[in-house]
């Protein structure tokens, strides 16, 4: 069974850059893609950021664009996403997820899902 943990989460003000990463253990052979969505409170859950493990290809919200990058590490199967220039409305609980397909990430439907990190972005 893969796990994904993920850290890096935590309070920034307005303008400021937080590193997220997500560590995918376990047979980590069998993912191609993994990625990042949010979450903020009475909000929907939708994705940030996506990335192919195989063939470094790479998909990005609107609203992130110019702002966040998303990264991996193959040697140690981790993603990283770099925020910067932070937005209070980029406050959320941000969520690593990973699928066998890249664009199973994308669509919004992995199959494993980590359990979070909050981001709070103060003005």
């Amino acid at each position: 069974q893969v796990q994904l943990v993920e850290s890096g989460g935590g309070s920034v003000q307005a303008g400021g850059s937080l590193r997220l990463s997500c560590a995918a253990s376990r047979h980590a052979f069998s993912i191609n893609g993994m990625g990042w969505f949010r979450q903020a409170p009475g909000k929907e859950r939708e994705v940030v950021a996506a990335i192919g493990l195989r063939d470094t290809s790479t998909y990005y919200a609107d609203f992130v664009k110019g702002r966040f990058t998303i990264s991996q590490d193959n040697a140690e199967s981790t993603v990283y996403l770099q925020m910067n220039s932070l937005r209070p409305e980029d406050t959320a609980m941000y969520y690593c997820a990973a699928d066998q397909y890249f664009n199973g990430v994308v669509d919004g439907r992995p199959l494993l899902w980590g359990q979070g990190t909050q981001v709070t972005v103060s003005s």
